[in-house]
């Protein structure tokens, strides 16, 4: 993990490559995808079941794509008891925290019309579950939770496995979020069907959930075909910090983040040089004991940047310049920071607060934006899985009162038949 101060020459530039670490687009993935996703809307489950064999190794007829309930009856006598109750104690929480977020259908009568908006539920959402290097039984209770909160009557999960069968753990937390239908399909050729439907795998409207930069890549090229949540790129934490700050807190957070894949991005931010060369220090012990030890040692000689700044101002304005996915603010009175912060997916406050609490049980959404997108992304949330339709609605009365202003808006726009709708009502 290098340190840099702000007094080094190289500081600028080392912040300039951290702010603009973004890298979810690349020439040759796009075409591999473009062709995946043409060869899928064409083909349909024949395509997809090649694209299983070629990819997963796993050979499927399109009726084998989708997941029995009795499998998933099988599924709570393969893990124990008590990793089912932290599944679904997670689930509780976050189901209470996003039962919050709910916004109902409004309206209101003002001098000329009545005005509103309706909100209505996505009618089918298609949860996206990675199947590479970690397996995460945490998202499909983040993204599929939230959804049916909002009412989403039909939610599809769709994750890839090399077996035939998927992880017992995954279809737990999918029936504890109510998942109505599952798919041992993954890939770019799982996001095709979701995205345009096959006879097997009926089409959804919007698809939500991580994966690697080929599925993000194939998210991308879809949208507009169906809605996405945000294209994610690899995890993020940030902390900031200073001299008393315990050394092993601030190494364990950043190693957390660390051990998620080898594109993991991690900084400290702290006003104390001593503090950073001991959690450099720490990094290097901690790493021997952990069992992806591999992942995060990687994360970190690539990316990992210690950067020490005079003041704890300038310690949040260089956190709000790199925009992060996770903010942890390991001071003293942590919330009074709190105000400081304008961009991070979620942030977490004090020493009693690691990102391990937020990735699974404190109950807020752990969807967030990568890449320095929070500068104007939000978390995952409620507003997700539904639409919003304006409601608008003029008595004759009311539109004779405000008749010349549309005559005038339809003058100055050159759009003549604007006004000649509004004459159509007085003929």
């Amino acid at each position: 993990m290098k340190i840099v101060s702000s007094q080094d020459r190289n500081f600028t530039q080392v912040l300039r490559k951290v702010r603009n670490r973004s890298s979810l687009q690349s020439a040759q993935v796009e075409k591999s995808v473009k062709g995946i996703l043409r060869t899928v809307e064409k083909g349909g489950d024949a395509a997809v079941a090649r694209y299983a064999l070629k990819f997963d190794r796993i050979r499927l007829k399109p009726q084998q794509f989708r997941v029995t309930p009795d499998e998933i009856k099988t599924a709570h006598a393969h893990i124990r008891k008590e990793e089912g109750d932290a599944l679904r104690f997670a689930g509780d929480r976050i189901r209470s925290f996003h039962d919050r977020q709910r916004t109902s259908t409004w309206m209101y009568q003002d001098r000329n019309s009545r005005l509103g908006q309706m909100v209505t539920p996505l009618d089918a959402v298609g949860v996206y579950v990675p199947g590479g290097k970690a397996l995460y039984p945490s998202s499909v209770l983040m993204n599929a939770i939230p959804a049916k909160v909002a009412g989403v009557k039909r939610v599809v999960m769709c994750t890839p496995t090399s077996t035939g069968q998927v992880n017992p753990y995954l279809l737990v937390a999918a029936e504890i979020a109510g998942v109505d239908e599952i798919y041992r399909i993954g890939g770019v050729h799982g996001v095709a069907a979701l995205a345009f439907g096959t006879k097997a795998i009926p089409r959804v409207d919007k698809i939500v959930g991580p994966g690697n930069l080929y599925v993000a890549t194939a998210k991308r090229l879809v949208y507009g075909q169906v809605d996405i949540d945000m294209v994610a790129g690899p995890s993020e934490l940030l902390v900031i910090a200073d001299e008393t700050s315990p050394p092993s807190q601030v190494a364990a957070d950043l190693l957390c983040e660390a051990e998620h894949d080898e594109e993991a991005r991690v900084y400290l931010v702290t006003t104390s040089h001593q503090l950073a060369q001991n959690v450099v220090n720490e990094i290097k012990r901690q790493l021997l004991q952990l069992g992806r030890q591999r992942i995060a040692t990687k994360s970190i000689k690539r990316y990992a940047v210690a950067f020490v700044v005079p003041s704890l101002d300038e310690a949040f304005e260089l956190s709000n310049q790199i925009a992060p996915e996770h903010v942890a603010v390991n001071l003293e009175r942590a919330i009074e920071f709190v105000h400081r912060l304008r961009h991070a997916g979620a942030i977490f406050l004090g020493r009693y607060t690691p990102p391990a609490v937020a990735d699974y049980v404190a109950g807020p959404n752990h969807v967030l934006p990568t890449g320095g997108t929070a500068r104007f992304f939000s978390t995952l949330s409620l507003d997700d899985y539904v639409k919003k339709s304006n409601i608008v609605s003029y008595s004759k009365e009311d539109l004779w009162s405000v008749k010349d202003y549309v005559m005038r808006f339809s003058e100055m726009e050159g759009l003549d038949a604007h006004g000649k709708s509004m004459e159509s009502r007085w003929k």
